[in-house]
């Protein structure tokens, strides 16, 4: 969470503008590009290992913020930089100022954080909907060796969620921020529940 969204929007931008700056073991190529490069700051928003929470708000704000990005001098770029430990982090440089005044794309940018401060989730359906996709993508895994011992129908991922999400609603929840993963116990249960023959 982003230390700019308990801060007024004047103060913000005082501590974000050349942040860059400030950053360990850090070459940002653009800052050659422009000419006011110390009125720039960079925000990182999810990177390659990043969790379901993460991902999700990355996606709403760069939703809202695009719109900032146009134009043949944009107040926002977006852009994706190497990192040693998680191979690559994504985000944005935002303008914070234009000739002495606060831009509009952090004005937007900050209120994204305050909402952020004061909620984590900045959109709860499409958060839900990330759970249920990573739940999906983990049944498979959890199912193990146990999934090649039974006859499975194709759409069993499909009716082995419904059967837990009716009969073991914890076995889906998600205590990771990587979506349910339910035991093999639990899905064990659930093929057998569903009627599944063990394979002979």
């Amino acid at each position: 969470m982003s230390i700019l969204g308990t801060m007024d929007v004047e103060e913000a931008a005082i501590e974000a503008a050349g942040n860059w700056k400030r950053f360990d073991s850090f070459a940002w190529f653009r800052k050659s590009e422009i000419g006011d490069s110390d009125s720039w700051s960079i925000h990182y928003t999810n990177h390659r290992e990043s969790k379901l929470l993460d991902r999700s708000n990355s996606k709403v704000i760069r939703s809202a913020m695009c719109q900032f990005a146009e134009g043949d001098d944009p107040d926002l770029v977006f852009e994706s930089h190497s990192h040693f430990a998680v191979g690559y982090i994504e985000g944005f440089s935002i303008r914070v100022f234009r000739i002495g005044q606060i831009t509009d794309a952090f004005k937007s940018f900050h209120q994204l954080m305050e909402r952020m401060d004061n909620y984590p989730i900045l959109d709860e359906s499409d958060y839900g909907e990330a759970e249920i996709e990573a739940t999906y993508e983990n049944i498979p895994i959890a199912a193990g060796q146990l999934k090649h011992e039974f006859n499975l129908p194709t759409d069993w991922v499909d009716q082995v969620y419904g059967w837990l999400s009716t009969n073991r609603e914890n076995a889906l929840e998600n205590t990771s921020d990587e979506g349910g993963f339910p035991s093999e116990e639990d899905i064990e249960d659930a093929f057998v529940a569903l009627g599944y023959q063990r394979d002979e």
